[in-house]
């Protein structure tokens, strides 16, 4: 909620200056003022002696949704996202999270799958939800954020789940955010842990931040539900089970029109196409390559081991490489079978997109490199010896000239 300052009680002490830790107050003809860089911390309301400082509701924020009637939110939930009728792995990934903390809490898990038919969502109660809400009207088999808002929103409102997880993809991070200012609830993007507080309920949201430098611990301890978008690949789905049961539960259309539509959908086909989150072997250089000649060296390897080409940061802003392979924070987070690793250092941007992978080969000629800290397998050397060693053996088992 906001913080104003009452400017006829206010007498100008100043007090409140020293108080504020992000210098968010502002004195001018002896009035305290508050700006932009307002946190909403609180610390100024209880050092103001004249009582001038307060908070103000903000005009239509419903109280349930605030501090008072957490016991009405039972259940957590899973944003089940489809692209063209097929449900998406990340689904998958994220029944697995909130399996974990349905159970640790006591509640079912639940799914919502817009625009997907009923065999799909079924396919959701095998990948471990208790109860599926979908929606198959054939107006949102093709993504559009408004009337996507519309049905994760009433849903939301009228079963009150406590927690609400959503893939950080395209999508989710397209319309969540849409849904958590419709229900004046609070958000944490990106997140890359999840852990419930059995006693509080509260959701430990674990994301990085300032650079990937830190991984900051974020709650949501005033408001309802708590809603997080999940980055695809770090989560570990559970084992599917297709004897499993559970409720199907179809939901209407949303009543009110949507004020635009999708016309077409056109998929991208300039360009080799890459799916790294997809990927079960990736070959993924750094500035350790040195040259863009040497990522043909690594799409050479990464052909014989039927994998894919990544890259670090690095790499991609030195031009050697297209965005499109970039693998760490500011590119795709991926969990292959195998990740070789190929002069990338190990900087922690980089390994927030990759250090959940199954097992980690890395190659550097630094024996100090962070990236030795999280490999399975290390070995320190020179790529432009190691690489075309491996790629002769591989030719030679598989018989290739």
């Amino acid at each position: 909620m906001p913080i104003i300052v009452n400017q006829d009680k206010c007498t100008g002490c100043e007090q409140c200056l020293e108080s504020c830790p992000y210098d968010a107050i502002d004195m001018k003809d002896e009035k305290a003022f508050i700006n932009e860089f307002c946190n909403m911390c609180n610390a100024c309301l209880e050092t103001c002696p004249e009582g001038a400082i307060s908070e103000v509701k903000e005009a239509g924020a419903p109280e349930a949704h605030r501090t008072e009637g957490f016991e009405q939110y039972k259940g957590v939930w899973v944003y089940a996202e489809q692209r063209e009728g097929k449900i998406s792995q990340v689904a998958s990934e994220l029944l697995g999270a909130g399996r974990k903390l349905a159970d640790d809490l006591g509640v079912e898990l639940c799914a919502v799958a817009i625009g997907a038919a009923e065999a799909e969502a079924k396919e959701l109660i095998a990948w471990g939800a208790d109860k599926v809400y979908y929606c198959d009207d054939e107006a949102l088999r093709e993504f559009n954020d408004e009337p996507y808002t519309d049905v994760l929103a009433s849903l939301i409102d009228e079963h009150k789940p406590e927690i609400v997880l959503a893939g950080a993809t395209a999508i989710g991070r397209s319309f969540v955010p849409r849904v958590a200012t419709r229900l004046w609830a609070g958000m944490t993007a990106d997140c890359t842990q999840l852990e419930v507080d059995k006693e509080t309920r509260d959701l430990d949201q674990v994301r990085p931040a300032f650079g990937g430098n830190i991984m900051a611990t974020i709650k949501c301890p005033n408001t309802r539900p708590q809603i997080a978008t999940v980055r695809p690949r770090v989560m570990k789905p559970i084992e599917r089970d297709d004897t499993r049961t559970g409720l199907l539960v179809k939901v209407p259309m949303p009543a009110k029109a949507p004020r635009t539509k999708v016309l077409e959908s056109v998929k991208e086909t300039s360009g080799t196409a890459v799916n790294l989150q997809e990927a079960q072997i990736i070959v993924s250089g750094g500035r350790g390559v040195g040259k863009p000649e040497g990522f043909q060296l690594l799409e050479e390897l990464a052909e014989l081991l039927d994998g894919t080409v990544g890259a670090s940061r690095a790499a991609v802003d030195e031009g050697w490489i297209p965005y499109r392979h970039q693998v760490g924070q500011t590119g795709k987070t991926v969990c292959p079978k195998i990740y070789l690793a190929c002069g990338i250092s190990g900087a922690v941007q980089q390994l927030v997109g990759m250090q959940s992978s199954d097992v980690i080969f890395a190659i550097n000629k630094n024996e100090e490199a962070p990236i030795f800290n999280v490999a399975t397998f290390g070995v320190v050397g020179d790529m432009y010896e190691i690489v075309p060693a491996l790629i002769k053996k591989l030719k030679a088992d598989k018989g290739v000239a």
